[in-house]
């Protein structure tokens, strides 16, 4: 029996549409800008859940209609895993970690102000349940975002493959794909949901 299924989960927080970009090197040890991105052409779209697992937290993004598992951030500590941009409030960048611990950054974006907001709320809840001590530290705020001491960005045609531990084999009937992956082409999205671009920068969008 996997001990990961008697854990209790909770939603803290569901967005039923998310989209997903490839996230260019940044340019400033200050953080990432949204206005970058080609926010126009995303790599993927679907649905973005924050869990409860136990005593952690998981950012889980799916497929909207059939629940497939796309990507998954395991959320420790706030800002680490989890890095707004500089520039908009709508759009985030994801550490994701796959296989033989590779890592790579991505962009997340959210159609809706609205849902930000309660995204950042769900995961400074999340944050004062596992680390009491910290809610007087996080009061004032997020940090400013550190530079990473590697860029994880994924670079353009590379293919990174995702696939979480204790989850393979678990959906029945599946019979296709080998694993959840994330493609760094900029395929699959295209320009048929198109996002308007965010404010320049300087204005919080």
């Amino acid at each position: 029996m996997n001990a990961l299924s008697d854990e209790i989960e909770s939603v803290l927080f569901i967005s039923r549409e998310v989209m997903v970009y490839q996230v260019p090197p940044r340019t400033s040890s200050s953080g990432y800008k949204a206005a970058d991105w080609n926010v126009e052409s995303f790599v993927w779209k679907g649905r973005l859940r924050v869990m409860e697992v136990g005593d952690r937290c998981e950012l889980r993004l799916e497929d909207g209609s059939t629940g497939e598992l796309f990507a998954q951030v395991n959320y420790a500590s706030p800002w680490t895993q989890v890095e707004p941009v500089l520039d908009s409030s709508r759009y985030f960048v994801l550490r994701v970690e796959g296989e033989g611990g590779k890592r790579a950054s991505v962009g997340m974006g959210f159609q809706e102000r609205g849902d930000a907001f309660d995204f950042n709320v769900a995961l400074q809840s999340a944050s004062k349940r596992s680390n009491p001590s910290s809610e007087s530290n996080q009061a004032s705020g997020p940090p400013k975002p550190v530079a990473p001491p590697k860029d994880y960005s994924l670079k353009e045609g590379q293919t990174f493959t995702i696939k979480i531990p204790g989850r393979e084999g678990k959906r029945a009937g599946g019979g296709g794909s080998g694993g959840p992956s994330l493609l760094g082409e900029g395929g699959g999205g295209g320009g048929m949901f198109a996002l308007p671009p965010p404010p320049p920068p300087g204005r919080r969008g």
